[in-house]
């Protein structure tokens, strides 16, 4: 798999729940049709386990592709370009990498 990580920061005028919540539905019925998603992992940021480095995020998501090229056809689609602007300028912060995904653990 290549995948697509996205670590985000609510907007400062949302509560936590509500951010989840929108990620979650909202901006997830936007983001389900991209072209080539294979697994979209979502995690709910509860606490922070190194200090100030931690604070202030409040999710992360894994979104994965057969292949880079999978993943840049993605993001070259339509259906890329709306998710991006249903986000459009709500504010919050993000890191967005991406690189291939190696299993260290098989699921039991």
């Amino acid at each position: 798999m290549y995948n697509l990580v996205v670590l985000a920061s609510k907007p400062s005028a949302w509560t936590h729940e509500h951010f989840i919540e929108w990620w979650r539905g909202e901006h997830a019925e936007v983001t389900y049709p991209l072209p080539g998603l294979r697994r979209w992992l979502h995690t709910e940021v509860l606490e922070g386990m190194n200090g100030d480095r931690s604070v202030g995020w409040d999710g992360l998501s894994i979104l994965s592709f057969d292949s880079k090229e999978a993943l840049d056809a993605a993001l070259a689609s339509e259906e890329w370009a709306r998710a991006v602007a249903h986000v459009g300028s709500m504010g919050g912060r993000s890191i967005i990498v991406s690189g291939d995904e190696q299993v260290m653990v098989p699921p039991a």
